[in-house]
């Protein structure tokens, strides 16, 4: 397995991703995006947030959809995690695992004071997920 950053080679595939997570939430109904507005909204002039993906013999089994904040208190960026989401079939394989890993990376590279996300109250597997690595 590998991550890697996407390029705008991986709207296809990044769309499907969302399609995947809509689905997991119960929220198909909601999704309007479309490969333009991925196209355009993280591979434009203004890119609004950065994707990463989990790989598998060439075929993309996850990704972290992420993008910068700021801390007036801590004077410092910081990154919010919007989607994270890996597919049934290879979920307990440490999919979820290594992207927040390198998502970390990425955070403590560019001196971020902090990482965030939130997790649908529903969703106890996410939670455990989370709680597991030391999440508050």
């Amino acid at each position: 397995m590998t991550i890697r950053p996407a390029t705008d080679a991986d709207v296809p595939a990044i769309a499907d991703l969302i399609r995947g997570l809509a689905r997991y939430e119960k929220l198909e109904g909601e999704v309007t995006m479309t490969a333009e507005l991925l196209t355009k909204n993280l591979f434009g002039p203004r890119r609004y947030a950065e994707t990463l993906l989990a790989e598998d013999e060439e075929k993309q089994i996850g990704f972290a959809l992420f993008f910068h904040n700021f801390s007036t208190f801590l004077g410092l960026p910081g990154i919010y995690l919007e989607d994270l989401f890996v597919v049934p079939e290879h979920r307990g394989r440490g999919v979820g695992r290594a992207l927040l890993k390198e998502l970390a990376r990425i955070a403590v590279d560019r001196g971020c004071g902090r990482l965030e996300w939130a997790v649908l109250d529903w969703n106890r597997d996410a939670i455990g997920f989370y709680e597991r690595l030391g999440a508050r």
